[in-house]
């Protein structure tokens, strides 16, 4: 019950009388419950807080919830649960093709929509999707896992040794900032430096091999002649 109360779930639907039914359902295994009537309301709660997932109607004023968790799935990875009276498969596979994750029918039986809920928490929390997004530094295509120490471009994970990750790290979480060769090695190595620049300019080549589509003409890691380095903020 503890663990359950560190999650919001955010009911959005028309039908009051469902939103509160469910809410008793969801609060009862100890969730937090937010409540919004149309998928605007959605949007805009899902903008000021903190929301771990979404049990989702389709048919709603304003704005639907098929445009809704399209509108959503741009800048979010909230687990999405689809719900509507329509039972053609249709309206199920267009569901899940635009991002939700899990589709009932209505009339459902409420014992079901929580275990849904508790599968779908269970996934997202324990393999790692949601603890992923707040230790991740996200620019342009590179994505790197603070918590994991790893970095990916374009969705691809890229191996970086320990001193490589270090640069890497410092760049990204100072994006646009340069950096001056001393101060890269300071930070990275931990010790004063004595004639750093070619002990950096080598490791520098080596991220741009592994991050840049042409490391000669880098996107993102790029020198300022006379100063330093940096990670361009894309």
């Amino acid at each position: 019950m503890e663990q359950a109360k560190m999650f919001n779930i955010l009911i959005v639907d028309d039908d009051k009388a469902i939103v509160d039914s469910l809410a008793i359902y969801l609060s009862a295994e100890g969730y937090n419950v937010l409540k919004c009537y149309d998928g605007m309301s959605a949007l805009e709660t899902v903008a000021e807080k903190q929301v771990h997932l979404i049990i989702m109607d389709v048919m709603m004023p304003r704005m639907d919830g098929i445009r809704a968790t399209m509108r959503l799935r741009e800048t979010h990875n909230i687990p999405i649960i689809i719900m509507s009276a329509k039972s053609e498969d249709a309206d199920k596979i267009l569901g899940l093709n635009i991002g939700a994750d899990d589709y009932v029918t209505k009339p459902f039986n409420p014992l079901e929509l929580v275990a849904r809920v508790k599968s779908q928490l269970r996934r997202y929390s324990v393999l790692g999707s949601m603890e992923k997004k707040e230790g991740v530094i996200q620019n342009g295509t590179l994505e790197l896992d603070t918590e994991r120490k790893q970095l990916w471009v374009s969705g691809t994970s890229v191996r970086l040794t320990a001193t490589e990750y270090g640069i890497v790290e410092l760049l990204m979480r100072n994006a646009g900032r340069v950096f001056s060769i001393d101060e890269i090695y300071q930070r990275v190595w931990n010790e004063p430096s004595y004639n750093p620049e070619n002990t950096v300019a080598v490791h520098i080549r080596r991220i741009r091999e592994k991050i840049e589509i042409n490391p000669r003409e880098p996107e993102y890691l790029k020198v300022v002649w006379g100063i330093g380095y940096k990670i361009e903020k894309i």
